[in-house]
């Protein structure tokens, strides 16, 4: 995919004032999971938004992500009950399962990006993960070696958990 050509299309359709950057950051986001920093320099270029800008609301907003990201993401609860209950554990045992190194998010392969969340809502789980939009719970090393190899499966033969 052109990133060029693809954010002159997103411009296009939003509009080239600064009051624009959010709309726009988002259907970037949208387009290719994160936002490349080749796309954030075209739209200043192309746009009233200068780098500054651009890189403040890129930064200070969660939903927006500056590095790729895996097809499928994990999010790791580290509310009380879920930090009580083991989540450190949980969130090491994926690291180890996946290869993903403490100073990363995304696996090698991009397949998955590893988040530590405030909360899933789901405390009587505790300790709990989510793998896309998949919740499991009362997790522990075992338990978390099992589920990413079934989703490893389930990608490799794209069949439904």
């Amino acid at each position: 995919m052109d990133v060029i050509s693809t954010v002159d299309r997103i411009i296009e359709k939003h509009g080239t004032g600064a009051d624009r950057t959010i709309g726009i950051l988002q259907e970037i986001q949208t387009t290719f999971r994160y936002l490349p920093l080749e796309a954030l320099e075209r739209v200043c270029d192309k746009t009233e938004i200068t780098p500054s800008q651009i890189y403040g609301v890129a930064t200070f907003y969660a939903q927006f992500r500056m590095d790729p990201v895996g097809e499928h993401i994990i999010r790791v609860c580290h509310g009380t009950a879920c930090h009580v209950a083991g989540a450190v554990q949980v969130t090491e045992a994926i690291r180890r399962t996946l290869s993903i190194s403490p100073d990363a998010a995304t696996d090698p392969r991009r397949l998955f990006t590893l988040e530590a969340v405030a909360c899933l809502g789901c405390c009587s789980l505790a300790p709990c993960m989510m793998v896309d939009e998949e919740t499991h719970g009362k997790l522990d090393r075992g338990r978390v070696v099992e589920t990413i190899d079934e989703h490893r499966r389930t990608i490799q033969t794209g069949e439904e958990t």
